[in-house]
């Protein structure tokens, strides 16, 4: 858990660079834009075509019915753009996600490197199209999932649970991968996520909690239709930025992970004759990411061979 509150706290003061300030541009104008146009040119096709759709069903016709009987009979109006914002968010989070995953966090990696984990050898067990791989995979599953639980989205406490726990999943698979292609090897990478899969699941599920905020947004345009494309561009910039915090969250628990992995790695590797490890004073023993070295048996004994 300490490791990740640290990982929290730096990615948050990391955030705040204007070099990560500047990478939530990017994403944000492409998504802005392509869903812009969808939502500019395709909103009054789609909410009319979907009240019409929706008329033809009886359990429509009950919904109608009983909130007709409370007196709320706005809900007509609101339902088709409510459904209509239900399917077009995880469609914009799925696209702000992949545009951070192929765009954003190679640039986040290589300004993490400079600033903290010079220290981390780079093995390079990733790449492009194994990350592409990852991530159309996962979002596939994810979208199948979103599908298949979109009923439970609308149905109290289910929608304060299931959304963020697919996000977080989605999230999870998404950023660990990019994460540690570049320093890690695929031995190094697949360990440590086996390892660390809990506290990961835990970040990814922190940041899908994160990820639903500006569902509180689309609600509201749903509503006040007339601010629905301000209010969606809104939504999406803040998408952006909180994949972004998580791009760095995962990048900081992630690195620090191998970093410490690596230092206990070296620690148990035999050497000749006496078991005798290489001089760790040129590493700094308490640096902001490389952890503390663990006491070796020559350590406690006085002199690399055991002698006093």
């Amino acid at each position: 858990m300490n490791d990740i509150l640290r990982a929290l706290g730096r990615a948050l003061v990391s955030l705040l660079h204007p070099r990560m300030l500047w990478l939530t541009a990017m994403p944000f104008i492409v998504s802005g834009l392509l869903w812009g146009a969808v939502i500019w040119f395709g909103w009054e096709p789609f909410t009319d075509f979907l009240r019409v759709w929706l008329e033809q069903w009886e359990f429509t016709q009950w919904i109608y019915r009983f909130f007709g009987y409370f007196g709320v009979d706005s809900v007509r109006m609101a339902l088709a753009p409510f459904i209509l914002v239900a399917l077009l968010v995880p469609l914009i989070v799925v696209t702000a996600l992949l545009l951070i995953a192929g765009w954003s966090m190679p640039a986040v990696l290589r300004h993490l490197s400079r600033r903290h984990f010079i220290h981390l050898e780079a093995r390079q067990g990733g790449s492009f199209w194994g990350s592409l791989g990852q991530s159309l995979g996962a979002t596939l599953v994810f979208l199948i999932a979103a599908l298949i639980t979109l009923p439970l989205w609308l149905v109290p406490p289910f929608f304060a649970i299931v959304p963020p726990l697919l996000w977080g999943w989605l999230t999870y698979r998404v950023m660990t991968y990019d994460a540690l292609a570049y320093h890690a090897s695929p031995e190094e990478r697949r360990r440590l996520v086996r390892e660390k899969r809990l506290p990961l699941l835990v970040i990814g599920v922190a940041t899908g909690l994160l990820g639903s905020l500006p569902t509180l947004l689309w609600v509201s345009s749903v509503v006040m239709i007339v601010l629905f494309p301000v209010i969606a561009l809104l939504a999406i910039w803040l998408y952006v930025v909180i994949f972004v915090f998580s791009a760095l969250w995962f990048a900081h628990y992630c690195l620090r992970a191998l970093s410490r992995m690596r230092a206990e790695e070296a620690h148990r590797e035999p050497t000749f004759a006496a078991t005798v490890l290489p001089e760790a004073g040129a590493l700094q023993p308490e640096s902001e990411d490389l952890p503390p070295l663990l006491q070796g048996p020559s350590e406690s004994s006085g002199s690399p061979n055991g002698s006093s």
